[in-house]
């Protein structure tokens, strides 16, 4: 099975009145893993196609808040539509079991023992200053911290988060996060 753990990050921010119009936002990065190689690479908005082929023969799109806010934005800018493969959002997956939203940093302390390299806000300062490689060096440790996270549930069924100062556990049913078998590769949604 090829599971893609990916991320993105965005050349500007929204204005403070308009926080859910996502048609606003510009791509700047696009971070991924790719099960089948190991590696971890990055993409421009111009490197998008040497992108497609790969989320093309995905299996499972894996991110955090990724249905709501990476795969609508990437969207803009896929020839087919991202949306018909099938997608694993762990912000949705921690919902479902603790009834609210938790950020990405709380997992990551709690359950990986460490924290991120900076925040979205910071990676749009550094897109803007041209600081391209400090961009793709902080979506890339976010995708790795997603993927770590993902790793770990699989094996434990659970997950941690810093709730104020106190690290709390949750159980995480995430035996169905696998696909059994053989993988289903090369969804067909490009236009062909």
């Amino acid at each position: 099975m090829r599971e893609i753990t990916f991320d993105i990050e965005t050349a500007n921010t929204l204005p403070a009145l308009s926080r859910s119009d996502l048609s606003q936002l510009e791509l700047s990065i696009v971070g991924i893993h790719d099960s089948e190689t190991g590696e971890y690479s990055s993409y421009t908005k111009e490197e998008l196609p040497l992108l497609w082929p790969i989320m093309e023969r995905a299996d499972v799109l894996i991110g955090f808040n990724s249905d709501y806010f990476d795969i609508p934005i990437l969207n803009r800018y896929y020839p087919g539509d991202l949306s018909k493969i099938r997608s694993l959002d762990l912000l949705v997956e921690v919902q479902k079991v603790l009834g609210r939203r938790i950020r990405l940093q709380s997992l990551a302390e709690a359950t990986l023992n460490k924290g991120k390299g900076g925040d979205g806000l910071k990676a749009v300062e550094w897109w803007q200053k041209g600081e391209v490689e400090k961009v793709r060096e902080y979506c890339i440790e976010d995708v790795r911290i997603t993927r770590q996270i993902y790793e770990y549930a699989i094996e434990n069924n659970a997950l941690k988060y810093k709730d104020l100062k106190q690290t709390r556990e949750m159980k995480i049913d995430a035996s169905s996060w696998r696909l059994s078998g053989e993988g289903t590769s090369l969804t067909h949604t490009l236009p062909l």
